[in-house]
């Protein structure tokens, strides 16, 4: 007899899609120069609301990956997490050499390379540890998944704090001295990582999605997980749950805040804590939203991006870079946008918003025919 599909959470759209949608605005104002302080990443330590929408896309891949299950594993499945691993991390490759044609230059790690290795190194830790019901499908092991993002959180930190770097010594948490970032210059080298992770002297010195750091991440799709489980276990109280699991690991970011500082360029064990407890709080809140079918109608682009969640990243970047790259005249598509958009809203900062604003419509725009006719980019 066939297995029954698995439960669907209502909520998860909505949640993947205010994550990619704050991922657009973010990376698509209408002029760098004038962000506002909420829609840009913390300087170094602290925390802004930019910061957390790539963990809770993260967070959003855990639940995803944890509501696939109970399944049998096999090599179809198996050959699965690798195409989609390997696909990921391609399209994040693809994008640097569209952005930046030049191998000398070309940036290894970025943000749909790391998503690609937490998945994919997530999902082989599940299946490998998974229990066996006696009809042969594997189901997750709640304590041994928070086991695992603990064990990860306090080695990074033991890491980060303890071993020295050359010319630094130990637990120095700077752009130049942290361990993180002579990692990556050791086996990426600077010419290979994200330009603007630079240091003191202006040099290249740290990616904020490159290797090392890549450890605490899987935290973040650790515990959004055990949110699906949750879920699965009580769905009539899953909510709360969730809410209180998210106080509860905001609280561990804070209470390691004034050891580890919590710091999105280094993803450190505070951050990874205090990420995920904010997107579990906001998983709860969509959740909620999700019964109110006056907030699903009100809401319903979110859900066609959250469905559609890499198609749209995918299309925000291509909009972005078609901005910046085709020229009407001498000025570029993007100024042109922006200029148009002042004649609106003069103040700067209002108009550079509304800007990234009209990127998201045009985002979600192609995605509603694609929607309708039941296509979704399924990698």
């Amino acid at each position: 007899m066939a297995s029954a599909p698995p439960p669907r959470l209502t909520g998860l759209d909505l949640f993947r899609g205010l994550a990619v949608a704050g991922m657009i605005i973010v990376n698509t104002p209408g002029s760098g120069h004038y962000v506002w302080w909420p829609l840009d990443h913390a300087a170094w330590n602290g925390f802004t609301p930019t910061d957390l929408v790539f963990p809770a896309f993260l967070f959003a891949v855990g639940v995803a990956l944890a509501l696939s299950f109970p399944r049998r594993i096999d090599a179809v499945l198996w050959r699965r997490v690798a195409r989609r691993t390997a696909s990921l991390i391609a399209l994040g490759w693809a994008w640097q050499m569209l952005a930046r044609p030049c191998l000398a230059t070309f940036r290894l790690m970025g943000v749909l390379p790391r998503i690609g290795l937490c998945y994919g190194i997530v999902a082989v830790f599940v299946m490998l540890t998974a229990r066996r019901d006696a009809d042969g499908r594997a189901r997750l092991d709640a304590g041994l998944i928070g086991g695992a993002a603990v064990a990860i959180l306090a080695s990074y930190a033991a890491l980060m704090l303890l071993v020295p770097v050359p010319g630094h010594g130990a637990g120095q948490l700077t752009p130049d001295g942290n361990l993180a970032g002579y990692v990556d210059r050791m086996l990426l080298t600077s010419a290979h990582m994200w330009r603007f992770g630079t240091g003191a002297s202006g040099a290249v010195v740290y990616d904020p999605e490159g290797l090392l750091s890549t450890l605490p991440a899987l935290a973040n799709v650790l515990f959004g997980m055990l949110a699906a489980i949750a879920w699965q276990r009580a769905p009539a109280r899953a909510v709360a749950w969730i809410a209180i699991g998210g106080v509860v690991l905001v609280g561990a970011g804070l209470l390691l805040d004034p050891l580890f500082p919590i710091n999105k360029r280094l993803w450190s064990s505070s951050y990874a804590l205090f990420s995920s407890g904010l997107s579990a709080l906001l998983l709860a809140l969509a959740m909620l939203a999700s019964r109110r079918p006056a907030l699903n109608r009100l809401f319903a682009p979110l859900y066609l991006l959250g469905m559609n969640a890499i198609l749209g990243y995918i299309l925000s970047l291509l909009l972005g870079l078609a901005g910046m790259r085709l020229y009407i005249g001498t000025t570029t598509l993007g100024a042109h946008a922006f200029a148009a958009m002042q004649a609106v809203a003069p103040d700067p900062y209002l108009a550079s918003f509304l800007c990234s604003l009209a990127v998201l419509a045009l985002v979600i725009g192609p995605l509603v025919p694609l929607h309708r006719r039941g296509i979704h980019l399924r990698l």
